[in-house]
């Protein structure tokens, strides 16, 4: 295992949750609170990948079916139709997919310390959105940031984007990300910490670039088991650009373990096989039309899918800010969001550039 002087998890900094702010005078808005987000970003992402995979080995081991079908729990994660009235805390109705869109799927992953989603709500403030393009040749991973200041169904102003999570559950999250994507969401995925670190060592750890110090991580190749893993992608405070430098350390480590994932050895090797099903699905919840059959397809479609294969995208964000309700807020850029709609509407992720969000610095 890499050294590290940041001592074992969990520590203080996991009794931050998604009420933090959302609702509250926040004095501080230069930066965000010392949260778990940053961990809960990489857990998430990892998890899609996970899925991925899952569906893939599925489809030639079908003795898998079972295993995976017992850990997965169905619930109602999506917003109920017909859509009541305009006095309802949901939106009328979802945007239309359009032709241009073709099969192109758009699943919602959310990361939460519990998969139950009754008593823990309050504290899943991680959402990425999983891309998959029509000709399943292609995955963009898109975080949005749990302070993303936006206008929530049913709220007479603006507020954090976790705030709709903790008023409405996951239905009204999707609500609230509808209109700020232009398609609809297809699925919902909601998974926790464990995965991260048991996907990890399913796989037998991973080798990732080091391409900034911290302390216990000097630059270069280093092996990484999950426990590292979770310290390696907690950083910020030490990192150039905080918040932002510790995304690219969290896509450095996806990677890893999505080309480790994928990998003839652990396809050919039943044990490890068997323990990467496991560990991808044992704590998972998903919404009720996402059923294990529609996983093991979508897995056998992208079973070609590499490292160069999947992208990562921040949603556009042009600096941090305050407001009186919400405390310290992430200000969307809402031109470069209007190209996001474009591309995700017509499934050109592959055409999509980021230039406005700010790459040093945390904006104005």
């Amino acid at each position: 295992m890499a050294g590290s002087n940041e001592g074992d998890l969990p520590d203080s900094r996991a009794d931050d949750d998604i009420f933090d702010g959302a609702g509250t005078e926040d004095e501080t808005p230069v930066r965000p609170r010392r949260t778990r987000r940053g961990l809960r970003i990489a857990v998430v992402s990892l998890v899609t990948v996970a899925l991925l995979a899952v569906g893939a080995v599925a489809g030639y081991l079908a003795f898998l079916n079972w295993r995976v079908s017992s850990n997965i729990t169905h619930a109602q994660l999506l917003p109920e139709s017909p859509y009541p009235g305009e006095d309802s805390l949901v939106t009328p109705a979802p945007p239309e997919k359009p032709a241009s869109a073709g099969d192109a799927l758009n699943i919602l992953v959310i990361g939460s310390d519990s998969r139950d989603i009754d008593s823990d709500r309050g504290r899943s403030d991680v959402m990425v959105l999983m891309h998959v393009s029509d000709e399943r040749d292609r995955v963009d991973l898109i975080h949005f940031p749990r302070d993303l200041f936006v206008q929530i169904p049913g709220s007479e102003r603006k507020n954090k984007l976790n705030a709709s999570y903790a008023f409405g559950g996951p239905p009204l999250l999707v609500e609230t990300l509808q209109p700020l994507i232009g398609v609809p969401v297809d699925h919902v995925v909601i998974t926790d910490f464990e995965s991260f670190k048991s996907l990890t060592d399913a796989v037998g750890g991973v080798d990732v670039n080091v391409t900034q110090a911290s302390p216990g991580f000097d630059i270069g190749v280093r092996h990484m088991d999950g426990e590292t893993g979770l310290r390696f992608v907690r950083e910020r405070y030490a990192l150039s650009q905080g918040d932002i430098s510790r995304g690219e350390r969290q896509q450095e480590f996806i990677k890893a373990v999505m080309l480790k994932v994928l990998t003839r050895d652990t396809f050919t090797n039943p044990s490890r096989l068997a323990n990467v099903v496991d560990a991808a699905t044992e704590n998972l919840t998903v919404d009720e039309d996402l059923q294990v059959s529609t996983m093991r397809d979508l897995g056998w479609n992208l079973r070609n899918l590499r490292g160069d294969d999947i992208h990562f995208v921040t949603a556009p964000w042009s600096g941090i800010g305050s407001d009186s309700l919400a405390g310290s807020i992430v200000i969307p850029h809402e031109a470069q969001f209007e190209v996001l709609r474009e591309h995700l509407q017509t499934d050109t992720m592959e055409d999509y550039r980021d230039e406005v969000s700010p790459q040093e610095g945390f904006g104005g």
